[in-house]
């Protein structure tokens, strides 16, 4: 009984300092994220390529092509698309943020699930798109709104039942 407390004494003494040292860090692998900081793709063609879970930070991607790729998990994070085209794109679960993507062709792309906070729409094309479930500014869908028509011929949806128009 005393070897018993002796040990249960111990591990309640022991167990505080383990709980406050740090856990060691994990990070992905260089082949599970592919980063593209600061990237200036002016004349650089994504068309059709695998970018899934791809991280564009701060690029300066205008006029990109980016039409039919798989932007899946993609992060485009204060980046500049201006003119680009993700016509055809799946660009589900990705995010957007505080990105512009004024004047982007997104016809018959997939954006479901994306998170495309505070970013900048202004003339994109979203003919065929697919935002649902998609967050974005109530200001900017209302703007998309003007503009969408048809449906989504990938997933079936309606571009203006996905963005909420009213």
């Amino acid at each position: 009984m005393g070897r018993l407390f002796a040990l249960l004494l111990a591990f309640c003494l022991l167990l505080p300092v383990g709980l406050l040292l740090p856990l060691p860090a994990w990070a992905a692998s260089s082949a599970a994220i592919r980063a593209y900081d600061d990237a200036d793709a002016a004349t650089k063609d994504f068309a059709g390529q695998d970018l899934v879970r791809a991280e564009f930070s701060n690029a300066k991607l205008e006029n990109a092509n980016f039409s039919e790729a798989d932007l899946r998990g993609a992060v485009f994070n204060g980046s500049i698309l201006t003119g680009a085209n993700f016509s055809g794109a799946d660009f589900s679960d990705g995010i957007g943020y505080i990105t512009d993507f004024a004047n982007v062709d997104f016809t018959n792309a997939v954006l479901t699930s994306a998170m495309l906070l505070k970013s900048n729409f202004a003339g994109a094309i979203v003919t065929g798109a697919d935002f649902t479930d998609a967050v974005l500014d109530r200001d900017q869908a209302l703007a998309l709104c003007k503009t969408a028509s048809g449906s989504n011929p990938t997933t079936g949806e309606d571009t203006r039942e996905s963005l909420g128009c009213p």
